[in-house]
């Protein structure tokens, strides 16, 4: 089942910080991890990635550098800052709720 965009548009930003906690990445890797992770349910588009990526990093959440490849195209690595993992935790603690809540009103619980 693939997801609505329109369920997911809030969840963008907690998604890649997500990945971005097991470690630093790019956006391809990030891409393809989002779609394994999600068994398909989720393709992040290049164009919503890199929105994402510009606004956390405006935000100070997330930075980036340049890797030092040897072969190929070189890659622009991003990394989580602490600000990052603050807001984060906030996102998962809202998710919760979130959840819940659904599940109150749709969910037949």
């Amino acid at each position: 089942m693939t997801l609505s965009a329109d369920i997911l548009r809030g969840y963008t930003d907690a998604i890649i910080l997500m990945q971005l906690q097991n470690g630093d990445s790019y956006g391809y890797r990030i891409s393809r991890e989002v779609s394994r992770i999600s068994e398909g349910g989720l393709e992040m588009k290049e164009a919503t990635l890199y929105t994402a990526f510009r606004r956390l990093e405006g935000a100070g959440m997330i930075s980036s550098y340049w890797g030092d490849e040897m072969s190929g195209a070189r890659r622009r690595y991003y990394t989580i800052t602490e600000l990052g993992r603050e807001k984060l935790r906030l996102d998962r603690e809202n998710w919760q709720q979130t959840k819940l809540t659904l599940d109150k009103l749709i969910g037949g619980q």
